[in-house]
């Protein structure tokens, strides 16, 4: 198993500065004060510490599942992507989420907020020091070059940390390197801090990365990103250059096969543009610097590798995977029609004769991103259904994939003592996103042929999946085509942002794709709608302007007093 030395230094820094949950608090309290890390070494132990708030873990294991770095909570649970799953009485907190109901003490949202921040205070560290060394001159100070490497790195995890908060809460308030310590007013647009930084970024940044630091940020990285921020303000001719000068660099996307992102042996490959670097077993550590904010999210029971039943796919999901008898998706919503059959609600000998449909058009992407009863489910087996589920009637027949490992990667994979706490990277972009944020842009734009080409790349590789068997024989009728055309920008339009649903499924980016496209109350209503046929508690639920964000931390308003102010509606 890969031995990642950046997060483990980032972890010995968080107990030199006795890490704060305080949002504000610029001067670390501990052992060593800044002054006493004005060196080259003790610059870049603030840099690796910056990195290491990534996995949105700080001292412990446990609770850090809002800060997820797959953002499973508020990117998947809160679209039509996913329920909370587990038992209703499991971390309730997080059924408020799924539910657009959560209150300002909601656990989950302080989690994220006290995380995302403590990243950058590290981040802010990291420059004030820097700056402070270049300053002084002399021999101990770094060459002009890597200072600017530097500020890069730290500016682009900074824009990371401030994009995950923003996209959540909206009004959050801008801290730099220069603050004084004092609380910051949330009253102003952001975007314009994040474009700046990443800008830096994407001028200072090399292409290529130090030997054996693959977790590094690099230049293609800070394209991505600051085409990513573009993309979410609508400035479509500037992501788009951005977005295209990564596309023309990186491998050709479909000489990677789609599973090759979710495989614990095969990451930091061609497609990973920027991803969260996971270590356990061999880094002396019993899962810290491991995925934590996933751990939840193993099948349940009797499942070879088990914890708590969390994260399952939503059955509108599972029906967008069947496609036409052309092999194209259903965009008229028509895959809602004969729903498809699982054994959810079913008893007796019905229940324990189930057999899975063969016959059944789908996406073969559907198989790297849910557990089917009785399909092959990575290396464990036949899926078993309800025996691998805590509680099928509160989350559903289904099981989530991509953030899951093969028992062969078991003793390697996960931490010793917590088989839940794997070593499995979070990619936070990756090329086939890119292939769609530039298709979006290019129907935006007007040019649909662009558009078309794009998508149906993405598409080719999708057809080169392997199909999965049941004794020899598929166990669906696989079928993936090309678009012939794009007749108009409406239908562009629906292709593109139905493909990156089959594409990014369960990856952390549905809810903000359908903030950002303007389409949260439509789409929602329809969803629960159609979900709470199946399921009571989704039944009625209405979908208000304040839904799109969620409100701030009550106990950050209240340390701030009066400073900080409420999303209206909360």
């Amino acid at each position: 198993m890969k031995h990642i030395k950046y997060i483990l230094l980032s972890l010995l820094i968080c107990i030199t500065f006795s890490c704060k949950k305080e949002f504000l608090t610029v001067q670390p309290q501990g052992q060593l004060s800044e002054d006493q890390l004005m060196s080259q070494d003790g610059v870049e132990g603030l840099l690796i510490g910056a990195y290491g708030l990534l996995n949105g873990n700080v001292n412990g294991t446990w609770g850090n599942y809002g800060a997820a770095p797959s953002q499973w909570l508020f990117g998947e649970v809160a679209s039509d992507n996913a329920h909370k799953g587990s038992s209703t009485g499991d971390q309730p907190p997080m059924n408020a989420i799924e539910q657009h109901s959560p209150t300002s003490t909601n656990d989950n949202l302080s989690n994220l907020w006290d995380r995302c921040f403590e990243g950058i205070q590290r981040c802010n560290s990291t420059l004030r020091v820097l700056a402070s060394l270049q300053a002084g001159g002399g021999s101990g100070k770094f060459s002009d070059a890597r200072a600017k490497e530097i500020q890069g790195e730290a500016r682009l995890l900074r824009a990371h940390y401030y994009f995950f908060l923003v996209r959540v809460f909206k009004s959050v308030p801008y801290v730099t390197e220069a603050s004084n310590g004092t609380f910051v007013p949330n009253d102003k647009d952001i975007y314009p801090n994040i474009i700046a930084d990443l800008q830096y970024a994407v001028a200072n940044l090399s292409t290529t990365k130090p030997k054996n630091q693959k977790g590094r940020v690099d230049k293609y990285a800070a394209q991505a990103y600051l085409g990513k921020v573009y993309l979410y303000q609508k400035k479509y001719t500037e992501a788009y250059d951005l977005l295209n000068a990564v596309i023309l660099a990186k491998a050709d996307l479909i000489t990677m096969p789609y599973s090759d992102n979710f495989d614990i042996t095969k990451e930091d490959g061609p497609e990973t543009i920027m991803a969260v670097e996971h270590s356990v077993g061999t880094d002396g550590t019993s899962g810290d610097n491991g995925n934590v904010g996933d751990m939840l999210n193993f099948p349940y029971g009797n499942a070879p590798i088990n914890c708590c039943g969390f994260f399952q796919p939503s059955i509108d999901l599972a029906n967008s995977f069947k496609v036409s008898t052309l092999g194209l998706p259903l965009l008229d919503g028509s895959y809602r029609n004969n729903p498809y059959q699982s054994d959810l609600g079913l008893t007796g000998s019905a229940k324990d004769n189930y057999v899975v449909d063969k016959t059944l058009p789908l996406d073969p992407r559907i198989e790297s991103t849910i557990g089917r009863r009785g399909v092959p489910y990575r290396d464990w087996g036949l899926m078993a259904g309800d025996t691998w589920i805590r509680d099928s009637s509160n989350g559903g027949p289904f099981i989530a994939v991509k953030n899951t490992i093969d028992i062969a990667q078991l003793t390697s994979g996960t931490a010793p003592g917590a088989t839940n706490v794997s070593g499995l990277n979070v990619n936070l972009i990756r090329l086939g996103d890119v292939y769609l944020m530039a298709a979006e842009c290019a129907v935006e734009k007007g040019d649909l042929s662009r558009a078309l080409t794009l998508v149906n790349a993405v598409r080719a590789r999708a057809a080169k999946i392997t199909p999965q068997t049941i004794n020899g024989t598929p166990a669906a009728a696989y079928k993936v085509s090309q678009y012939p055309a794009f007749p108009d920008d409406t239908y562009a339009r629906n292709a593109v942002r139905f493909e990156r649903r089959l594409e990014l499924a369960l990856e952390g980016h549905r809810f903000f794709d359908l903030v950002r496209w303007g389409i949260v109350k439509q789409t929602l209503e329809s969803y629960f709608a159609f979900e709470g046929g199946y399921f009571n508690y989704l039944k009625g639920i209405s979908i208000e302007s304040r839904d799109e964000y969620f409100p701030l931390p009550q106990d950050q308003i209240d340390r701030s007093k009066g400073t900080l102010k409420q999303n209206t509606g909360y």
